[in-house]
């Protein structure tokens, strides 16, 4: 046949894409929030220095190439102490399970530490190809970074291994190409311009969230919780939006509240910013502060949080 009688190739033909979830686990603080941020372009998770500041999972939705990758960013895995604490690590540890690949997150300040030494412990169980991911290679010299890659595949045997740094991007790039590659053949789950599963309302009391916790760090217990009552559109293109921060006693919601009201300000004022930034609208946020004692033992607090309930 000449080149001319070739027929043309189906305009109308399916591409061969190729979608499946990514499951980043590790311990707290790994940088696992940060990280899913950066590679999906956009704030899905918040980020604090506070430990354990990731609850539920949370879905962030990147695309490469034909390929349409799903980062499931779960709580930090650590010892449960409390029903709060066992709820989250469960969770971490179904998603995990849940996914296609299993990406394992490193601090490589820390290096395989007594939390991260007890992780590997229970990913040998974990039947799923797993990757290994050291965090931060921007703060270490590369003969430590060597070294602690041959340890912890000394430990587990890893598909591979990527170093990254989700603050400055190094390593992403080669990160999201081999991920595009391993995820299944199959068609996308979400629209293509859609970067995350978490509803508006839940990421704008998520942002809240963080601001509270990056205000008050270590004087407000981080079972602190913020639910969104309110989301009104109005003329003109704006939202209103009202927020309840709910704590345990009356002395964490003086200091909530602050001086003259100074500390709800300052928190409302950063997180109205963030919020209008992310909904790309005017934002007009109204915050209000209860008591609910011993939240963290009621079921439909974690029903909302995505959780489950145990006793």
């Amino acid at each position: 046949m000449s080149e001319d009688n070739v027929p043309a190739e189906d305009a109308g033909a399916p591409r061969a894409t190729r979608c499946g979830f990514v499951a980043l686990i590790g311990a707290p603080n790994a940088g696992k929030s940060t990280l899913v941020n950066a590679l999906v372009g956009t704030k899905v998770s918040i980020v604090t220095h506070k430990v354990q500041t990731t609850r539920a999972l949370v879905r962030g939705i990147a695309l490469e190439g034909d390929a349409q990758i799903v980062f499931v960013d779960t709580p930090g895995i650590f010892r449960p102490r409390r029903r709060l604490d066992r709820a989250m690590v469960t969770t971490a540890w179904g998603g995990a399970k849940d996914a296609d690949l299993v990406a394992v997150l490193i601090d490589a300040r820390k290096g395989i530490d007594d939390e991260a030494a007890a992780l590997f412990d229970v990913l040998a169980e974990v039947k799923l190809p797993k990757l290994l991911v050291l965090n931060k290679i921007d703060l270490v010299r590369r003969d430590s970074l060597l070294a602690l890659a041959a340890d912890a595949n000394a430990r587990i045997p890893f598909d591979r291994t990527f170093m990254v740094s989700a603050l400055t991007g190094d390593g992403l790039k080669d990160f999201l190409g081999y991920l595009s590659g391993a995820v299944p053949a199959g068609p996308w789950l979400y629209p293509e311009d859609q970067v995350s599963d978490i509803p508006l309302r839940q990421l704008a009391a998520e942002v809240t969230r963080e601001k509270l916790m990056m205000r008050l760090h270590d004087e407000l217990p981080y079972e602190a919780h913020v639910e969104t009552e309110q989301w009104k559109e109005l003329r003109g293109g704006s939202v209103r939006i009202e927020q309840t921060i709910y704590v345990e006693r009356d002395s964490q919601k003086k200091i909530v509240i602050g001086n003259g009201g100074e500390t709800i300000k300052a928190i409302s004022s950063a997180a109205r910013q963030e919020i209008a930034g992310i909904v790309e609208r005017p934002v007009h946020l109204f915050l209000f502060v209860k008591v609910r004692g011993a939240w963290a033992d009621d079921p439909e607090r974690y029903r909302e949080m995505g959780l489950d309930f145990h006793d």
